[in-house]
C-alpha cells in the first residue's frame, strides 16, 4: 500500500485516527515522544524520528500536536515539505496563530488548510465533527473523506474561520468547565452541594447538575493543562476582536491549576473529585493568576 500520510504528533488524536482507519501500511508517524514508537508500530505504522525523514513525498501531513507547538512544527514541516503537499492542522490554536503557520506553509509551496475537531476524539474516532476553511478546503476534504472521516463540513476559504468557530465556542464550553469547579468547590465548603445542584437541576432539564460537574472536573483533573494551553489561544482570539476576554483569563488559571495536579485517574464521586482538588488546587490557582 502506497504511504500517503504523515501524523506529526502520536497522542490521544493521531493514535485513535490511526487505530479507526486501520492506517497501518499506508502512514507514516512523527513524535518527539519515543515512549510512543511502540503504539505506532503495534498500529503497523511506519515510526520516523526526524521530522525531515518524514515530510518529504507525503502528500497529506495532519499536524496533531499541542497547542503550544502547532507553529513551531508548521515552521519546522515548510522548511522540509514539498510543493503542492496538503498541510491540514487540526490543531486546538487561535486563528491568527494558524494565518501565521499558513504563511510559512504557502511560502513553501504547499497547501494549508484550517481544520477544527469539534468533539472529543475518544470515542468518536473518524465520526468526529470536522470544519474546515482555506482555499484547498474541498482538496482536504475529499482526501480525508478518503481516509475514512465521515463528518467533515467546509465553512469558508479562509484560513482562521474554522478554528474561530472552536476558539468562540470554546468559551462556553471550557468556561462552564471552570465555572463548574468554582461553583461547586465553594458550595462544598459551605455546606450546601446539594441545595445548589437542586437548584441548578430545577432550572435546567438537560441532565442533572451532579453528572455534568462530575463529568466537567473529571476532563479538567485529566486535561487541564492542555486545556489551558488552547484557552490561551481563545484569549488571543477574543484579543483579537477587541471583545473582552477577563472570563476567559480566569479559565486558563483555573484549568491551568487543577491540571497541574497530575491527577491521571481521578476518584469516581464528585465529593472525592471535590476533595482532591480543593486540597491542592486552590493555592494553585491563586498563584496562576497572580
Amino acid at each position: 500500500m502506497t504511504t500517503d500520510i504523515l501524523l506529526i504528533g502520536f497522542g490521544e488524536a493521531g493514535s485513535t485516527f490511526a487505530a479507526a482507519g486501520a492506517w497501518g501500511g499506508r502512514a507514516l508517524a512523527h513524535d518527539r515522544d519515543p515512549a510512543r514508537a511502540s503504539v505506532m508500530a503495534h498500529l503497523g505504522l511506519v515510526c520516523r524520528d526526524r521530522l525531515d525523514d518524514s515530510v518529504q513525498g507525503v502528500p497529506m501531513i495532519l499536524s496533531l500536536v499541542t497547542a503550544d507547538q502547532a507553529l513551531a512544527v508548521a515552521r519546522d514541516a515548510a522548511a522540509l515539505v514539498a510543493p503542492g503537499t496538503l498541510f491540514c492542522d487540526m490543531n486546538s490554536v487561535a486563528p491568527q496563530t494558524k494565518q501565521a503557520a499558513a504563511a510559512l506553509i504557502e511560502a513553501a509551496g504547499s497547501h494549508y488548510v484550517d481544520v477544527a475537531v469539534m468533539a472529543p476524539v475518544d470515542p468518536a474516532g473518524l465520526d468526529v465533527p470536522l470544519l474546515l476553511s482555506g482555499a484547498q478546503a474541498e482538496q482536504a476534504q475529499a482526501r480525508l473523506h478518503a481516509l475514512g472521516f465521515a463528518k467533515t463540513r467546509v465553512v469558508g476559504a479562509d484560513v482562521g474561520r474554522a478554528s474561530s468557530i472552536k476558539m468562540i465556542r470554546s468559551v462556553m464550553v471550557k468556561g462552564i468547565e471552570a465555572l463548574t469547579a468554582e461553583c461547586v468547590l465553594a458550595a462544598a465548603q459551605a455546606d450546601v452541594l446539594d441545595e445548589v445542584l437542586a437548584s441548578l437541576d430545577a432550572s435546567e432539564k438537560a441532565k442533572p447538575w451532579g453528572v455534568r460537574a462530575d463529568y466537567n472536573l473529571e476532563r479538567m483533573l485529566v486535561h487541564g493543562t492542555r486545556r489551558a494551553a488552547e484557552m490561551e489561544e481563545v484569549v488571543k482570539t477574543l484579543d483579537g476582536l477587541g471583545t473582552g476576554a477577563a472570563m476567559t483569563r480566569g479559565t486558563v488559571a483555573r484549568q491551568a491549576a487543577i491540571g497541574a495536579l497530575g491527577v491521571k485517574a481521578p476518584p469516581e464521586r464528585l465529593a472525592e473529585k471535590i476533595g482532591v482538588i480543593g486540597r491542592s488546587a486552590m493555592p494553585v490557582a491563586r498563584e496562576v493568576a497572580q
